[in-house]
């Protein structure tokens, strides 16, 4: 991946501008329309999100300029594009989507921009796939809902979590399966229950299953638990990325320890059957090919 912290604002000629949460389908379309020179604009809200960070470079392909919507939510229409113009001294173009609205209140919209801004505008329609508008705020219903198939088809990916690892319980790897526990602060947590994963540490790609919620048969705590499949790890990360493949079941309560081991072990063996139809290249732009060969072309 280039190294995209040495460009400067001044060599950028056209920009992008929105949220540009998980870098889904449909921002690929404005990044289409960019050409040479380009870069996006990313407005920060804070919120949990698909894509925090750098993601948003690593998965765009380009150039990624922050600002924070609480230092330019009450500059109004003119003076924010003012303040583009200013720091990116030889902008010739600016890409939006159908539904663009900026300044204070956002009370300005594509219509404005085009009196604003005295070079080219490109306002992309909006795109649709499976039937549906893509947009960040249906891929995070979607991953609410468990529906990581459809969250996955939006996004052209699998939605993929860096982890923080953490100090767990210490029942897993005693009684039940070892398991690495995971803080994955800022991303949103998709649906509590059991997922058939695929985990990265280092370089090497692992089928795994993880956990998401609370510990209803043991302690109660919320967790996300990630269990490497047909692999011991000797030595513990300190963060691991995780891709969602596939939903397995909800959260529920067990009376025992050997009743929730003998559920994993029913967990782990669908897991390993996705595992065989889901490419473990670590390509981050692959796709759970049992769900979705063929689609993307």
């Amino acid at each position: 991946m280039l190294n995209y912290s040495t460009i400067s604002k001044s060599s950028v000629k056209s920009v992008a501008i929105g949220s540009f949460d998980g870098i889904h389908k449909g921002h690929k379309e404005l990044i289409k329309k960019l050409g040479d020179g380009g870069a996006l604009v990313v407005i920060c809200n804070g919120r949990a999100c698909l894509t925090p960070g750098d993601r948003r470079q690593e998965y765009s392909g380009v150039p990624c300029f922050y600002y924070d919507l609480d230092d330019i939510s009450g500059l109004r229409g003119d003076e924010f594009i003012d303040m583009l113009k200013k720091d990116f001294v030889n902008l010739k173009k600016i890409v939006v989507g159908y539904d663009f609205k900026f300044g204070k209140d956002r009370a300005w919209d594509k219509h404005d921009l085009k009196h604003l801004f005295d070079g080219e505008v490109v306002v992309v329609d909006e795109f649709c796939f499976d039937g549906l508008g893509v947009h960040s705020s249906a891929i995070r219903r979607f991953l609410r809902d468990g529906d990581i198939y459809r969250a996955n088809r939006l996004l052209g990916r699998e939605y993929s979590v860096v982890g923080r690892v953490v100090d767990g319980q210490g029942i897993g790897k005693k009684y039940l399966y070892p398991t690495l526990n995971l803080d994955i602060t800022p991303y949103l947590v998709p649906k509590d229950g059991v997922y058939a994963t695929r985990t990265k540490i280092d370089n090497t790609t692992y089928s795994s299953i993880t956990f998401v919620g609370y510990r209803l048969s043991t302690d109660g705590e919320f967790a996300i638990e990630n269990h490497i499949l047909d692999n011991d790890i000797d030595v513990t990360p300190s963060s691991v990325r995780v891709c969602f493949v596939e939903w397995i079941r909800d959260n529920k309560k067990f009376d025992s320890l050997d009743e929730l081991k003998n559920q994993i072990a029913k967990d782990i063996i669908i897991a390993k059957n996705v595992a065989k139809s889901c490419d473990l290249s670590i390509d981050e732009i692959s796709l759970h090919s049992r769900n979705l060969e063929g689609v993307y072309k």
